[in-house]
């Protein structure tokens, strides 16, 4: 299979999904009018209520919505082969991480921009803005508490040992650090000197390319990892507390325009190059390999669907919205756009290798597949042939690609750091703890509970690590209790919920399978910790379907009366 057509019949798929269903969606769904009032001018507070252009907010959700997420999770899932990622990337997208995200942009937009999980008290009941508050807690500081370790494995040099370390990357941190001085930059001139956007950016693309050119050629290796990990917890602290104009906005959409050129650079090489896809379409020999269903679902993750989405579009991203018509082009535009820079993480691991020898040696064993190094260095190693079938040199290509996987690990942790502060906020206020509803003290607590995640050890190894098993479960668990409150909401004001229903019931089967087996799994390994957070969390999860179960049903019975929310036009 020629992956330049792969490519081009998955970009026409996402283009017609966004004009069509996404529309659709829009005009007899969602019912989004172009003109209702948002909260980002009800309620400007300067510092997390900021009216946004849309191409800048739609560089910050897209940055914040997908990290490393598209890259690693279809870097693994290609090893069942190329025809199930592809088909799930491109279906799941559509149909149902697009409705997520963009159904629950909307639901906050006509709530003052509050999270789902705190909207989850109207529309379902109080204990299911607890149960949902206390869920997210979890897995923002279990994810962040990973993310940290990651980006500081990155950043490290390795070891001179005379062996190759696909995870070491420190030529990424100089470019890294121009890109947000340059976003400090460019916000307080947006936003105090009132410059044009297009000069602001030309400006800023400039200042961060040769950045990028200088700084990839001076790497930074007197730095060890535990102390990278100390300066990202403070980097994260400041970031979640500042105005979000000020670095957020302007960084996020920086680190677009990096991935624009990336992707545009990609799809170029693939035209010059026209490369065959070297892995089998199907595959079933790797050692220890687990069953493709429930766990493809899982593994790819932010590629075609992703709780954490849920976080972004009704955390930061509702309360920057500048106007109500731009809500499909960055909620589902948004989401397509993931989709394809995850049809381009498979083309370049699939496609970018030398070979099926090569392939296989990337691809050997679960284990071997699921490990950091072999995820980046397959991505980096197979986006880097494709830049330099351009003609750009294979050794700029890769630094360049580096520096792009460790641009979005950061835009993920600074932004979900955040989001972990407002989490952290609504708690303080569901609990009645006023000192917990400080902005500072939320945003301190939400570091030290990342911290521990990263420095507390577990037999011996960071206690993230040992649970981030059940990151996937849990991540994928949320978006199906999204959709479960946006069902809810659907049916309580009379509006088609069959578009929302079907993708939650998919969620919530995939899951729980795939939870219930990783519980069955500790229990026979004898893992006795991460079995009973496991148990704890399949409880809370449990409960909280249940809480919107029993919602829905009293709906349908005709017990309960539609909830119109502060803003719903209807």
């Amino acid at each position: 299979m020629n992956a330049l057509v792969l490519a081009g019949l998955s970009a026409l798929a996402f283009l017609a999904a966004y004009r069509f269903y996404g529309g659709w969606l829009r005009r007899v769904v969602l019912q989004v009018g172009d003109h209702e009032p948002v909260p980002a001018h009800e309620l400007n507070d300067g510092v997390d209520y900021v009216p946004a252009r849309r191409a800048v907010l739609f560089g910050h959700h897209f940055a914040s919505i997908a990290g490393l997420g598209p890259i690693l999770g279809p870097a693994i899932a290609v090893i069942w082969g190329w025809v199930p990622a592809v088909l799930w990337i491109v279906f799941g997208t559509i149909f149902i991480g697009g409705v997520h995200d963009f159904a629950t942009l909307v639901l906050s937009l006509r709530n003052r921009g509050r999270s789902i999980g705190d909207i989850a008290s109207d529309v379902i009941s109080p204990r299911a803005r607890l149960l949902f508050l206390v869920v997210i807690y979890f897995l923002m500081s279990l994810a962040m508490g990973v993310f940290v370790l990651i980006i500081a494995t990155l950043f490290t040099a390795a070891p001179a040992d005379g062996r190759p370390h696909p995870e070491s990357h420190p030529e990424a941190v100089l470019p890294v650090l121009a890109i947000l001085l340059v976003a400090l930059g460019m916000g307080w001139a947006l936003y105090k000197w009132k410059w044009s956007l297009l000069k602001t950016t030309v400006i800023g693309l400039t200042l961060s390319f040769a950045g990028l050119v200088w700084g990839s050629g001076h790497p930074v290796t007197a730095v060890g990892r535990d102390l990278w990990i100390w300066i990202l917890l403070a980097y994260a602290f400041a970031a979640s507390v500042l105005p979000v104009w000020l670095l957020l906005q302007p960084r996020d959409y920086l680190n677009s325009f990096q991935l624009y050129a990336g992707m545009g650079l990609m799809f170029a090489g693939l035209i010059a190059s026209r490369p065959e896809v070297v892995a089998p379409a199907f595959n079933t020999t790797a050692t220890d390999l687990p069953a493709i269903f429930p766990f493809l679902f899982i593994t790819v993750a932010c590629g075609a669907v992703s709780g954490f989405h849920c976080l972004v579009s009704s955390g930061t991203t509702a309360k920057q919205i500048s106007c109500s018509r731009d809500a499909q082009a960055i909620g589902y535009g948004g989401m397509a756009t993931e989709g394809m820079l995850a049809i381009l993480a498979v083309l370049a691991c699939t496609a970018g290798l030398a070979s099926t020898a090569e392939w296989h040696l990337h691809y050997a064993s679960w284990a071997q597949a699921g490990g950091l190094g072999p995820k980046i260095g397959a991505f980096i190693t197979g986006a880097g042939r494709f830049l330099a079938a351009v003609g750009l040199p294979l050794g700029g290509s890769t630094a360049f690609a580096a520096v792009v996987v460790v641009s979005f690990a950061l835009t993920t942790l600074d932004s979900a750091t955040r989001l972990l502060r407002y989490n952290l906020e609504e708690l303080g206020r569901t609990l009645n703890v006023p000192l917990l509803a400080n902005r500072h003290v939320a945003a301190g607590a939400a570091v030290l509970s990342i911290a521990a995640f990263a420095f507390l050890k577990i037999g011996g190894k960071p206690a993230g690590i040992v649970l981030w098993e059940l990151f996937g479960t849990t991540n994928q668990l949320l978006g199906g209790l999204a959709l479960l409150t946006v069902t809810v909401w659907l049916a309580r004001n009379r509006r088609p919920t069959r578009p929302v229903i079907l993708p939650m019931a998919f969620m919530f089967v995939m899951t729980l399978v795939a939870m219930v087996t990783k519980i069955r799994q500790f229990w026979t390994q004898e893992a006795w910790f991460v079995f009973t957070f496991a148990v704890v969390l399949l409880g809370l999860a449990a409960w909280l379907a249940a809480e919107g179960l029993a919602a829905l049903w009293r709906v349908w019975r005709g017990a309960e009366a539609p909830v119109v929310l502060e803003r719903d036009p209807a």
